[in-house]
């Protein structure tokens, strides 16, 4: 049976009362692609656009968001973070001056309930203003591969597949 729903197949938050407190970490990861006219446009890792710092305006809205993740996602556990860290890493360019950006985010909280929503959340949102604010130079921006990377704490811990992190 899913954990979000009840006897009846209703959609029902999880009972976390009985649930120890625990420190738990989530690392999440998602991969955007910038065709060659936007990473042209790199400079230490960084983009300068007409909205400002793209990477660096990213980060910060991934973490507003992972901060935000239980008013984004029905039934899910609000949670104090105690730390949430976004990073944007581009890769070296492609053959054709394409690149690959990778979006890491890591939570932490001291709770009864995992902190994997908020790190997927934190890494999805800054992907996704990377988006917004590169789109005045192309659409043509892909993400993908958005992920669990890691999780400890709580009743059992997760690595990915080592195959599965670059």
């Amino acid at each position: 049976m899913l954990s979000h729903l009840d006897e009846q197949n209703r959609p029902s938050m999880v009972d976390i009362g009985e649930k120890i407190v625990t420190t738990r970490h989530a690392h999440a990861r998602a991969t955007v692609h910038l065709p060659a006219a936007l990473a042209q446009h790199l400079n230490h890792n960084e983009i300068i656009g007409k909205k400002g710092p793209i990477f660096l305006t990213a980060s910060l809205a991934g973490t507003m968001a992972a901060k935000r993740t239980s008013d984004l996602i029905p039934l899910c556990h609000p949670l104090p973070l105690e730390n949430c860290r976004v990073t944007l890493t581009a890769q070296p360019p492609a053959p054709d001056g394409s690149t690959e950006v990778i979006i890491d985010c890591h939570a932490k909280v001291t709770a009864k309930t995992g902190v994997e929503m908020e790190a997927l959340t934190g890494a999805t949102i800054a992907a996704l203003t990377l988006y917004d604010m590169g789109k005045a130079v192309t659409h043509d921006i892909v993400i993908r591969d958005i992920r669990l990377i890691a999780k400890t704490g709580g009743k059992s811990d997760y690595q990915a597949p080592e195959s599965n992190q670059s």
